[in-house]
């Protein structure tokens, strides 16, 4: 067994993740598609009046685990356009999410846990340094988001288990 590294602990949990959500995506296509149900609707469904909708959560897991591995490999970090999706087309930006985990090369996280990573919030700029952000910022963050996609459609009558989320 590898010792663990930056890299081992950010790009094959988020990949993992990230493949999970965009299986369970598919699942809700096809359950939409079999019982007629507009698409647009999952994701615009929420948990509670106050909590974002599916595609909200789908966004902010995407763009936290793509510019969260980005920060840490001290690269540029891409723009997730925040835009309205088909069902579909979350797929494919699940998917190409995961390509772009993949394409970072881990010396590049060399470092990386004493590097200070710096990001925009809403309200603030926050700092914090490699391995606290890592574990208590980006891994939580992309959990948080890829759970609560899966409620709101476990909510909404698709037929998912925690073998659906825990897929490799």
């Amino acid at each position: 067994m590898s010792s663990l590294t930056m890299h081992t602990a950010t790009v094959p949990t988020c990949i993992r993740a990230l493949n999970s959500l965009a299986a369970i995506l598919e699942k809700a296509a096809a359950h939409a598609e079999a019982r007629k149900i507009n698409p647009a609707v999952l994701l615009g469904t929420r948990l509670f009046p106050d909590m974002l909708p599916l595609a909200m959560q789908i966004h902010v897991a995407n763009d936290i685990a793509q510019g969260g591995a980005a920060r840490l490999a001290g690269a540029p970090v891409p723009t997730f356009e925040a835009k309205e999706r088909s069902l579909a087309e979350w797929i494919a930006a699940s998917r190409a999410t995961v390509a772009y985990l993949q394409s970072l090369p881990p010396a590049q996280f060399e470092g990386a846990e004493d590097r200070t990573i710096t990001w925009q919030t809403r309200s603030s700029t926050k700092s914090m340094q490699g391995t606290a952000y890592l574990f208590n910022h980006l891994l939580p963050n992309v959990f948080f988001h890829v759970t609560t996609a899966y409620d709101i459609l476990r909510q909404s009558g698709l037929q998912i288990g925690k073998a659906d989320y825990l897929a490799a």
